[in-house]
């Protein structure tokens, strides 16, 4: 059987779905891979490194595939290419694109989207949402650390002593965690804030200070907080505001996928903050952590520098396509029974992964969505 690793089209993206290093451990579960031209250049990832790693390199890398891989979905042009009974695995935000799940639908694909791998402990391998975020907590503190322009790290000297910058992180899951991290190895004074009360033990084991703001805590399911009343929102909002009038750099992790993100910054708390301030809103492309924020630009608010982020994990595609490869490789692992792409749809992670399979919409929320629809 076939694996297809398909060239990202969507403008801004660099990533691929699988890099040369982890071929062999698809022909080892008993694939041919094959790999569209070019599908590894923006990750430094050439084709003759493909053909070397036992890929082949064509054109034509969909036809007869079982299985397409990519880290976009892929377009509906695209789609309506591949043979029925096909199946594509890809990042794929099912109840924001209906009309392409009711092409892969139609065209009788079996699609999975990465999102939807469910977070439990036997998925965490295969668990892309992580590993991607891991990358872009990293990114976000070094843009931090970038566009101020003043030490991370505490100077002393014999010219005098120059202090550490203080960030302050809004958000403790793996990206947040991640830049509390980042941002404490370069020698920044850190603290950090989460409505979950698990996250507090996390932001200190990271050396980093927790924020108490002696607020209700707000624990939801896969990790995930749950939403805030408008009243919580700006009690905590108050509370938040001397904290980030006191920082030199911002960072706002808080989102979940398919869901806009919390407004935690209003403009007006950024324009507290000091002089050659920085923020870096991470959440931007889901409606911003910081009001003003604008995804893929650098913008003004008072005093202080707002960079958006807009598909941040591209940004660093190399390790980011690696990490992502080796989900796929452990996702099409589980789905691989006698050496054939076999899901098992009574497996919960296979279940809750699959948005649409023999003609039908499996995934819930999309279902009703197009249901609603027509």
């Amino acid at each position: 059987m076939k694996i297809a690793v398909a060239k990202e089209v969507r403008e801004g993206e660099s990533r691929v779905a699988m890099v040369p290093e982890l071929v062999g451990k698809l022909t080892a579960l008993g694939y041919e891979v094959a790999v569209e031209p070019g599908a590894g250049e923006r990750a430094l990832a050439s084709d003759e490194d493909y053909e070397g790693a036992g890929a082949q390199v064509t054109p034509d890398a969909f036809h007869g595939a079982a299985l397409v891989v990519s880290v976009q979905p892929l377009e509906p042009s695209a789609v309506r290419r591949l043979a029925a009974g096909t199946a594509t695995l890809s990042f794929l935000p099912a109840t924001q694109s209906p009309e392409l799940v009711a092409d892969l639908r139609d065209c009788g694909v079996t699609a999975f989207a990465m999102e939807l791998v469910p977070r439990i402990s036997r998925a965490q391998s295969m668990d892309a949402l992580s590993s991607q975020s891991l990358v872009s907590g990293y990114r976000c503190a070094i843009v931090a650390a970038g566009l101020l322009r003043r030490f991370f790290p505490l100077n002393m000297t014999a010219a005098g002593t120059v202090p550490p910058a203080e960030v302050v992180v809004l958000g403790a899951g793996v990206a947040g965690l991640q830049a509390i991290a980042t941002c404490k190895r370069l020698g920044a004074v850190v603290r950090a804030y989460d409505v979950r009360a698990a996250a507090a033990e996390e932001i200190r084991s990271m050396g980093a200070v927790a924020i108490d703001l002696e607020l209700e805590t707000l624990e939801g399911t896969g990790g995930y907080a749950r939403e805030m009343t408008e009243d919580r929102a700006a009690r905590q909002r108050d509370l938040l505001a001397p904290y980030i009038a006191n920082a030199d750099a911002l960072i706002t992790t808080a989102a979940v996928p398919g869901r806009q993100a919390p407004l935690l910054v209003t403009a007006a708390m950024v324009e507290q903050m000091r002089p050659g301030s920085v923020v870096v809103d991470l959440a931007a492309e889901s409606g911003g952590n910081v009001e003003g924020a604008v995804p893929g630009q650098v913008v003004r608010i008072g005093n202080a520098q707002v960079w958006g982020g807009a598909n941040v994990p591209s940004q660093m595609p190399g390790p980011a396509s690696k990490l992502y490869a080796q989900n796929i490789v452990n996702l099409v692992t589980l789905m691989t029974r006698d050496g054939a792409f076999d899901p098992d749809f009574d497996d919960e992670i296979v279940a809750g992964s699959c948005v649409t399979h023999g003609g039908q919409v499996r995934h819930e929320p999309t279902r009703a969505l197009l249901e609603g629809v027509q």
